[in-house]
C-alpha cells in the first residue's frame, strides 16, 4: 500500500495544488481517466470545506490529505481539526453558523454526487472525508 500525504496551511490558494496532486497520484494508481475530473472536483470540494472550517474556528493547524493506493482501489482522505457538533445541535452564536452549516451540507452533497464510495466522520477533534475509487491493473506497453 503506497500513501502520499499532503499537509497545507488552511488557505484557499493551496486547494488547487491539492487537486492537481490528487489527480496525478490517482492517474498513477490506475483510476480510470474518465473519472479523474470527478476526483479533482471531489478533492477540491473536500479541501475547500476543510479550509473553511479551519478559518471559521481560527485553527492554524494544517489540513491533511492522504492519497492511499491499495490493491484494487484508490482512496483519498481529507482531514480537518475543526470541532464538529452533532446535527441539530446549536452552538452559541448559531445564527451566523446556520448559513455555514447549509454550505457545509451542500459541499457534502456535491462530494456524494461525485463519488460512489464516501465516508464522513466528524467529532470534537475534527473530521475526515474518505473517498474511494476502483482502480484498474496497470498495463505495461509492449517492449
Amino acid at each position: 500500500m503506497a500513501t502520499v500525504e499532503l499537509r497545507f496551511s488552511a488557505l484557499p490558494e493551496h486547494v488547487r495544488t491539492a487537486r492537481l496532486v490528487a489527480a496525478a497520484v490517482a492517474r498513477r494508481a490506475g483510476v480510470d481517466e474518465a473519472v479523474l475530473d470527478e476526483v479533482r472536483l471531489a478533492v477540491g470540494e473536500a479541501c475547500t470545506r476543510a479550509v473553511g472550517l479551519h478559518q471559521h474556528v481560527g485553527i492554524t493547524a494544517p489540513v491533511t490529505v492522504s492519497l492511499i493506493e491499495e490493491e484494487k482501489q484508490f482512496s483519498i482522505e481529507v482531514g480537518d481539526e475543526a470541532p464538529h457538533t452533532a446535527p441539530g445541535t446549536k452552538a452559541p452564536g448559531a445564527a451566523a453558523d446556520e448559513l455555514e452549516a447549509e454550505e457545509d451540507e451542500m459541499g457534502l452533497a456535491v462530494i456524494s454526487g461525485l463519488v460512489d464510495d464516501v465516508e464522513v466522520r466528524a467529532g470534537e477533534d475534527g473530521g475526515l472525508i474518505r473517498m474511494t475509487w476502483p482502480t484498474a491493473p496497470a498495463v505495461l506497453p509492449p517492449i
